[in-house]
């Protein structure tokens, strides 16, 4: 089941935390989140599973930043999030699917328990501005029934946008 916009204002600060949080940014069943004004690109074309891969930070400025289509670039959300009883779930906004912006590969699954900011696997299919602090994406909670346990990753840890650690666990 997945809750509605009601539902997740009324279980703000209960059971589900986002912060900052603005009735303006809900939606009938999920709730609009901003793009922060930091972006990672990996600085090699070649991507390497067992490597830690070196990326250079930009900061998105006022006036927008053209993302070019063939790069990764890994963003994050501007507000926190935390869902102690539902699962939240990550998905891009029609309106900027409509651009050929793409915010995520395969990582819009979140889990119970995890708090902080999502990491956004951000793609484009031609070029497009951006600015810092639009509505990039938007996340909804689903029900989970039976006994679960709470998310405890050893790798990520949420605070801040987090490019691949895959290699540690290629060792």
């Amino acid at each position: 089941m997945i809750l509605s916009g009601k539902e997740i204002e009324r279980l703000q600060e209960k059971e589900i935390h986002i912060d900052p949080f603005s009735s303006e940014q809900l939606n009938p069943n999920s709730y609009n989140l901003r793009l922060h004004s930091e972006l990672l690109i990996y600085q090699n074309q070649l991507l390497d599973m067992k490597q830690d891969n070196p990326v250079e930070k930009v900061i998105i400025p006022q006036e927008g930043y053209i993302l070019e289509p063939g790069k990764l670039y890994l963003g994050r959300t501007a507000e926190r999030i935390r869902a102690d009883h539902h699962v939240p779930v990550l998905e891009g906004r029609s309106s900027i699917g409509r651009l050929g912006i793409l915010v995520h590969f395969t990582a819009g699954l979140g889990n119970i328990g995890s708090d902080g900011y999502w990491t956004l696997e951000i793609s484009c299919v031609q070029p497009v501005r951006i600015y810092p602090d639009v509505e990039i994406c938007q996340i909804y909670f689903q029900e989970l029934r039976g006994e679960h346990i709470k998310y405890q990753s050893k790798k990520y840890h949420h605070s801040d946008i987090q490019p691949s650690l895959l290699f540690q666990e290629l060792r």
